[in-house]
């Protein structure tokens, strides 16, 4: 069998299936009705897919043209509904299905399904990150065993902060374990940023960098941070416990507020030292200052504390006169929510910022079943937010989970007219 063509992901296995075909009448082949598997979800191999047609070889051409030349996310089944299914998506959904249906040409090996298949099931997207989306859901639901291996999805490094230890710590981790526990900090584009940020970042602070589950000896000869005075040691009582947790703290308000509590920090010395005719250490104050401007420039926007991880996307929709919404709760992401861009008629008294913050209340958030769907989910925005060629915008909420609402207007008119999106630090 030949793999789909290029950016398409083969997410089936085609089984050998031996279908009769109906003698029924033509016209209700290539009616576009809603899947009812989407409706009751209690098949088997159920589909998040949203319209579904019959296909009847006799009737191709009538089901070719009933379909829409437009980006979607679509399955193919035969008889059997116990069977695998054929998932991908595509750019132009009646010619991939033309492809794909269409009487075969002699003497080629393109894969050729139009004796198998019985049912088309499909969904319209607007964006690219909308079908990523939508196929990540029609995978993960018609192969619950295996779409982790179809998707090959790479889960973000993230940087972790272990406040269950004793002596809490940071490294770089690609799992998630209790967040109500340890606190997550991303994504990020690379192990290597989320290593050098890290490193970088904790120079300023005195807080451990060794791996080890620490019990105390005063006898224990320390280590080289503890020599070059960057660690409170400890490993050997070089500080108390109230000593060593208020600097975790002052590392994790760092990390919360995005450098911002340092610098604050560092401004409010170096202002007192002036005030107090002390110009030598104000100097050395400011030079902290200057040193920790490009350790925060490699912390892009996107990497936010993952509990707090809170924002809206906002992409092309497939519908006319709409764009598409997509939540963002603590990494989870949930969606689309076709927004429409004029006014009905019972909501003309509103402003744009109240129609959309009454959008997003009445679109419930998702819940993850396990940490590995968390996971996926920030997998696929890091996938997104990296991109060189990304389209649309996305906007995050503020510490008090407020999101910029006169930025996310501002937002949805340039998505919906195609313009150059917001500049953020990436």
């Amino acid at each position: 069998m030949e793999r789909p063509g290029c950016g398409l992901v083969w997410g089936h296995k085609v089984p050998r299936l031996a279908l009769a075909f109906a003698r029924e009448d033509h016209s209700r082949y290539y009616t576009v009705a809603s899947n009812p598997y989407y409706r009751d979800g209690r098949h088997y191999n159920r589909s998040v897919l949203a319209e579904r047609i019959e296909f009847h070889p006799e009737a191709d051409a009538e089901i070719f043209s009933a379909v829409a030349a437009a980006p979607a996310v679509f399955l193919l089944r035969g008889e059997d509904a116990h069977s695998e299914p054929y998932v991908s998506k595509t750019a132009n959904l009646r010619r991939r299905l033309q492809r794909l249906l269409s009487a075969p040409e002699e003497h080629t090996k393109r894969l050729n399904l139009r004796d198998r298949v019985r049912s088309i099931e499909y969904t319209l997207t607007g964006s690219d990150f909308e079908s990523g989306f939508v196929l990540y859901q029609a995978l993960r639901t018609a192969f619950p065993s295996t779409y982790s291996n179809r998707l090959r999805l790479r889960f973000a490094p993230l940087v972790k902060l272990h406040l269950e230890n004793e002596f809490p710590r940071a490294s770089i981790t690609t799992r998630l374990g209790r967040i109500s526990k340890n606190v997550y900090y991303g994504p990020f584009a690379s192990r290597v940023a989320a290593e050098k940020f890290m490193n970088d970042a904790l120079d300023f602070f005195k807080m451990r960098r060794c791996v080890e589950d620490l019990h105390p000896d005063p006898k224990f000869p320390g280590c080289v941070y503890s020599e070059m005075k960057m660690c409170l040691a400890p490993c050997f009582r070089g500080c108390t416990d109230d000593a060593y947790h208020a600097e975790v703290v002052r590392v994790e308000d760092f990390l919360d507020s995005r450098g911002e509590s340092l610098k604050r920090e560092l401004a409010a010395e170096r202002d007192d030292a002036s005030a107090t005719m002390e110009f030598e250490t104000a100097a050395a104050i400011h030079a902290r200052l200057d040193k920790l401007a490009p350790v925060l420039q490699q912390l892009p926007e996107f990497v936010q504390r993952i509990d707090r991880l809170h924002g809206v996307i906002v992409q092309k929709s497939a519908q006319p006169e709409s764009v598409a919404l997509f939540r963002v709760d603590s990494g989870m992401l949930a969606g689309p929510l076709s927004f429409p861009i004029s006014e009905a008629e019972h909501t003309k008294s509103q402003s744009m910022e109240a129609r959309i913050q009454a959008a997003l209340t009445a679109f419930p958030a998702s819940s993850p079943a396990s940490a590995i769907e968390r996971l996926e989910h920030l997998a696929i925005l890091k996938r997104w937010c990296y991109r060189g060629t990304r389209a649309g915008e996305i906007f995050f909420a503020n510490a008090k989970g407020e999101l910029p609402m006169r930025r996310l207007v501002r937002g949805i008119g340039r998505v919906y007219k195609g313009e150059a999106p917001e500049i953020l630090r990436a």
